[in-house]
């Protein structure tokens, strides 16, 4: 019987970025991008660029659909939720308090990521509670590197 500590250490597949976004000044409209530095300070380009426990803030992408449903929209992208990647195929959560990584980065998970007021800006109204649970997580970078569309995640 596994322990505790090894279920949570095994992963059945690795993740995939599906989306790069940068915000280049507060409240300015996030670009999406195919590719990425990874510095010191989390993401090229984006606002926050400084070190700290939420240099990068990433979201599930299968979590997209259901923000969407939650919000009564037909979809959601991801450039409305102002995170910087959108991951598939790896529990993010499961990546709290853990190293892991994007592309050649590699990352360390922080915290989760809440949702700001501004859901209900750009999600109408309930916004904010349709991100509840779904925000994902920030993340601090333990070593600079590239990620571009496409490469893998892994715990």
């Amino acid at each position: 019987m596994p322990t505790i500590a090894e279920l949570i250490s095994t992963f059945p597949r690795q993740g995939t970025i599906e989306w790069i976004g940068v915000r280049p000044a507060r409240r300015k409209p996030v670009m999406a991008l195919d590719n990425v530095a990874i510095g010191p300070g989390g993401l090229e380009g984006d606002h926050r660029n400084k070190p700290g426990i939420r240099a990068v803030t990433l979201i599930q992408h299968e979590h997209l659909v259901a923000i969407a449903n939650l919000a009564g929209l037909a979809a959601v992208d991801p450039v409305l939720l102002r995170r910087n990647l959108a991951i598939s195929g790896i529990n993010l959560i499961a990546l709290k308090d853990r190293r892991f990584r994007i592309g050649s980065a590699l990352l360390e998970g922080t915290g989760i990521c809440a949702p700001r007021s501004r859901m209900e800006e750009v999600l109408g109204p309930g916004g904010y509670n349709a991100m509840r649970g779904h925000g994902g997580i920030t993340a601090q970078v333990i070593e600079a590197g590239i990620a571009n569309l496409g490469d893998s995640v892994s715990g």
